[in-house]
């Protein structure tokens, strides 16, 4: 079983994670990465706290103490408006921290969302496509149903 903990943004604290979870069951997305026959545990949901993004210092840690052997750094952090300047610097801080791998990403991206995202210039700018180019090869359908 794999044990996950999933780190949403400060602008959606509220957030009832129905995208992220849906995500989980379905194997979409940043789970896409997880075979549909092995089970998956979130051991962990919180947000960063708000900016600059304190929880991270400490959220991972109490994940971790639950089992976490992954964190996803959720999809709100990369197509909230505007994208979070920090996520390349938390990812970096988990992984060395905690030695926990960090995955950009948790439901598909909503394409109404990416089609507008790909006409700004930021980003190319923050090389988003590089950081999470998993939740960009995902088929359109899929994208398209998480609207």
């Amino acid at each position: 079983m794999k044990k996950i903990g999933i780190i949403i943004c400060g602008r959606y604290q509220a957030c009832g994670g129905g995208k992220c979870l849906r995500a989980v069951r379905e194997r979409v997305g940043g789970f896409a990465r997880y075979p549909k026959g092995e089970p998956v545990e979130v051991v962990g949901y919180s947000y960063c706290g708000g900016c600059p993004g304190g929880n991270v210092e400490y959220v991972p840690e109490e994940m971790k103490k639950n089992g976490a052997e992954v964190i996803h750094l959720a999809t709100g952090l990369v197509v909230g408006y505007p994208p979070c300047p920090r996520i390349r610097q938390f990812k970096e801080f988990i992984e060395t921290r905690y030695g926990l791998p960090v995955v950009v990403g948790t439901h598909p991206i909503p394409l109404k969302y990416l089609e507008v995202h790909r006409k700004l210039p930021f980003w190319e700018t923050m090389r988003m496509a590089e950081l999470a180019g998993d939740l960009m090869e995902e088929d359109r359908a899929v994208m398209e149903a998480y609207n």
